[in-house]
């Protein structure tokens, strides 16, 4: 079975946020930064060379692929800011028809810039999605 290429590593996290070219990213990605950790409580960590991650959870597929990701995170992609493990959030959720202009897919929220978003909002979404993780996990 492949193993998992995004894995948790030693880079400094801040010194990736720093070298974000676009002024308007690299201010969203530090706002980011806080507000998953105060949700989660957790210290950040680099996974791979470009996600910026928060816990994490050992995770089974009914197919026996195994392995461990992050809890919550985010990246500063190139079209947009993506946060992970937001999956668990309905389409239909009235906290998304709340939140501004963004997308889905894949478990992942994406949104362009911070501006567009309520940041209330957004944090209401992040505690629900991490407590949905973690009560998948314990079942797992």
């Amino acid at each position: 079975m492949a193993e998992n290429k995004t894995t948790p590593n030693d880079q400094d996290v801040e010194q990736f946020l720093n070298s974000i070219s676009d002024e308007q990213k690299r201010k969203d990605s530090f706002t980011l930064l806080e507000l998953i950790k105060q949700v989660t409580g957790m210290e950040p960590r680099m996974w791979g060379s470009s996600i910026v991650g928060f816990g994490s959870y050992h995770y089974k597929y009914e197919s026996g692929r195994e392995g461990d990701t992050i809890l919550a995170g985010f990246s500063p992609r190139k079209q947009n800011l993506t946060l992970y493990n937001m999956g668990s959030v309905e389409p239909s959720h009235d906290l998304l028809k709340q939140l501004g202009k963004h997308t889905r897919g894949g478990g992942c929220l994406y949104i362009k810039r911070l501006d567009d978003v309520d940041l209330p909002t957004l944090k209401r979404l992040i505690e629900e999605s991490v407590e949905h993780v973690k009560q998948k996990a314990k079942t797992q």
